[in-house]
């Protein structure tokens, strides 16, 4: 049975599901907007800044699981604009060090019209 991830330090849940599941040796991270978990809303409003907000509510959900950024395999992320993707992809290569797999889509609408999400998989 799937383990299901909680912690603090990144944004709760916005909706019907986890921030993450601990599944065998594997670790889903439910996609991550750019909400600072600190005082539960977006204080950024630049690509960069939201982007970097993701990465690190990403980071504390690998972290609560035991996980890392270095055990990542495969993420997904999604962008509000395609013509973000240069400045998204600054910020991403500092955290995402293992060059996982990864899929980028610009899609029409984020949930809290947030610029980027972020979903990933790592191994524990």
């Amino acid at each position: 049975m799937a383990e299901t991830i909680a912690t603090k330090n990144a944004p709760a849940a916005v909706g019907p599901y986890s921030q993450g599941k601990v599944t065998g040796s594997l670790v889903f991270v439910s996609g991550q907007t750019p909400i600072n978990p600190a005082v539960g809303k977006v204080e950024v409003d630049t690509i960069e800044g939201q982007a970097e907000q993701a990465c690190k509510n990403v980071g504390a959900i690998l972290e609560a699981a035991g996980s890392g950024f270095d055990k990542v395999v495969k993420t997904t992320c999604f962008l509000a604009d395609i013509g973000d993707f240069a400045a998204f992809n600054g910020v991403y290569k500092k955290y995402f060090v293992s060059d996982p797999a990864r899929s980028c889509v610009a899609v029409k609408d984020l949930p809290l019209g947030v610029k980027c999400e972020i979903e990933a998989i790592a191994e524990k």
